[in-house]
């Protein structure tokens, strides 16, 4: 554990920083059945108020440090494009599961690979983890891209359950050890 703030990044294009009350309406709008369709855990309708209530808990989890959420942002508007989540695993708290997503008008430019290999560094060492971990359904193939581009490989296969379609889901699992996150050059403030 760090005890430092949450970590605040820039990118060439992006704004990443702890997701706070102020999404909450653009989290809710950007959720879209096209976005909610490859996450286990975003279910639809996504409403105001149940993203309210997710921001509340990401805070929560962050103050303990059991967790990172933090709003991808565009970087001279600062829109909301999406979010990148990176929660210590029950099973072993030296492990942290990734997760991300963006806004159906903001995917296929390259955004989530700029923000992912910047963040998952920092994160890391802010989480103090030995291990990032990252699923997919098979057949996401923008997901995968994001994992290589972080440097994260093949580990298994494995079905998890996705409580927002309350259904078992067969995922691949790619993985990264910390030791092998590049960290980023005068991108990270506090």
């Amino acid at each position: 554990m760090t005890g430092q703030p949450p970590p605040t990044l820039d990118t060439p294009r992006l704004h990443l920083r702890p997701v706070g009350p102020e999404d909450a309406e653009a989290t809710g709008a950007l959720m879209t059945p096209a976005v909610s369709r490859w996450l286990a855990s975003w279910p639809l309708p996504f409403t105001v108020a149940m993203a309210r209530e997710r921001i509340a808990l990401s805070r929560s989890l962050a103050e303990a440090e059991q967790a990172l959420s933090v709003a991808v942002t565009a970087r001279g508007t600062g829109e909301l494009l999406g979010w990148i989540m990176l929660h210590r695993t029950r099973d072993d708290p030296r492990v942290a599961t990734l997760g991300y997503w963006l806004g159906e008008a903001h995917q296929r430019r390259g955004l989530l690979r700029e923000a992912a290999t910047a963040l998952l560094p920092v994160a890391a060492a802010w989480l103090d983890v030995d291990r990032i971990e990252a699923g997919a359904h098979p057949d996401n193939d923008g997901s995968f891209a994001v994992m290589r581009a972080c440097g994260m490989t093949f580990r298994r296969e494995t079905v998890i359950h996705a409580p927002a379609r309350n259904r078992d889901e067969t995922v691949h699992i790619y993985a990264i050890e910390r030791d092998a996150l590049t960290p980023p050059s005068g991108t990270a403030r506090r």
